[in-house]
């Protein structure tokens, strides 16, 4: 046992030996010590590049024309991540999605119509309000771009930035006009202040525009000076209380209908029963007979500013 226990030390001992020599430099092959130790491996740097597809393959993308196609392909996909958002964000939908909503719980019908209902009718509401902007968006800055149309500014052909310009310029001017017609303008000046448009010396506060100059009155704050990413926020905000008001509205009359069933239940001695239950058939059958359905899109369409959608000329009859 004795034995054993000599050799195992020995053992670990020729181990830690060995290990420290390396450590500083000497080798044990052949008992030379001081040799210089081997110069470490060291692999080799690699290659980062953009890849590119040519000939069914994948090469990397060597021109400048190559690296900016690729990305312009990362870009549009991106855009295609984010448009969900840019549709909630920048258009009707916000409004027509959350006026259904109330129109929902107004009723107490609980999950009827589904949501994949009202979200698939407030999507082609939203199609069918946005269609003229989008098609004057078309017209105005992405078919000549695609085509290779020349810039009258510059005798060139349209850059990326100038396309992009004249497609949102439409979009900018229908969300102005829903701020107009929403009473926006608290909103849009906090946020424009709060970008830092907004400053104040010994002669009091002043708002700076887009090209440097001072601004006194709100009222020569001028739309060019007003940057998207200030515009959309507001619009947002405007959008979420013309919603609200809307949906508020729309609970009036059910909530005098509950009011009426539940005085009448109780007159009755049946406080045991839901006044819901009873006021739900009501509900449904005076929505029916009303139109419901017809004045409420009637209402959600006009609601915003036809003259600047594109439907001026629409003529909205009673029945």
């Amino acid at each position: 046992m004795t034995g054993s226990r000599v050799f195992f030390f020995l053992l670990v001992s020729t181990f830690v030996v060995s290990a420290g020599l390396k450590v500083f430099g000497f080798g044990l092959g052949g008992m030379a010590f001081g040799a210089e130790p081997d110069p470490p491996r060291l692999d080799p740097k690699p290659e980062y590049y953009l890849p590119i597809v040519d000939d069914g393959g994948l090469r990397p993308a060597k021109t400048t024309d190559e690296v900016a196609t690729v990305l312009q392909t990362v870009a549009l996909l991106t855009v295609l991540t984010l448009a969900p958002s840019i549709l909630i964000m920048m258009t009707c939908f916000t409004r027509i999605i959350i006026v259904l909503g109330f129109m929902r719980k107004a009723l107490a019908t609980q999950t009827l119509p589904p949501d994949q209902v009202l979200v698939g009718l407030g999507l082609f509401l939203t199609l069918f309000i946005m269609a003229p902007t989008w098609e004057k968006a078309w017209d105005s800055g992405l078919k000549p771009f695609l085509d290779g149309e020349v810039s009258p500014q510059t005798g060139q052909p349209l850059s990326q930035s100038e396309a992009f310009q004249r497609v949102l310029a439409p979009q900018r001017e229908f969300m102005f006009a829903c701020l107009d017609g929403n009473e926006g303008t608290e909103d849009l000046l906090f946020f424009f202040g709060v970008s830092g448009h907004k400053q104040v010396d010994e002669r009091g506060e002043y708002y700076i525009g887009a090209d440097g100059r001072r601004i006194d009155a709100v009222q020569d704050i001028r739309r060019e000076d007003i940057s998207t990413m200030v515009l959309i926020p507001a619009f947002m905000t405007a959008e979420l209380r013309r919603s609200f008001w809307m949906g508020f509205l729309l609970y009036i009359p059910f909530l005098i209908l509950d009011l009426v069933i539940s005085s009448v239940l109780m007159a009755m001695g049946m406080m045991m029963l839901p006044p819901v239950m009873i006021s739900l058939p009501f509900k449904i059958i005076l929505f029916v007979l009303v139109d419901g359905w017809r004045l409420l899109m009637e209402g959600l369409v006009t609601s915003f500013p036809l003259d600047v959608v594109g439907f001026a000329n629409v003529i909205v009859t009673n029945h």
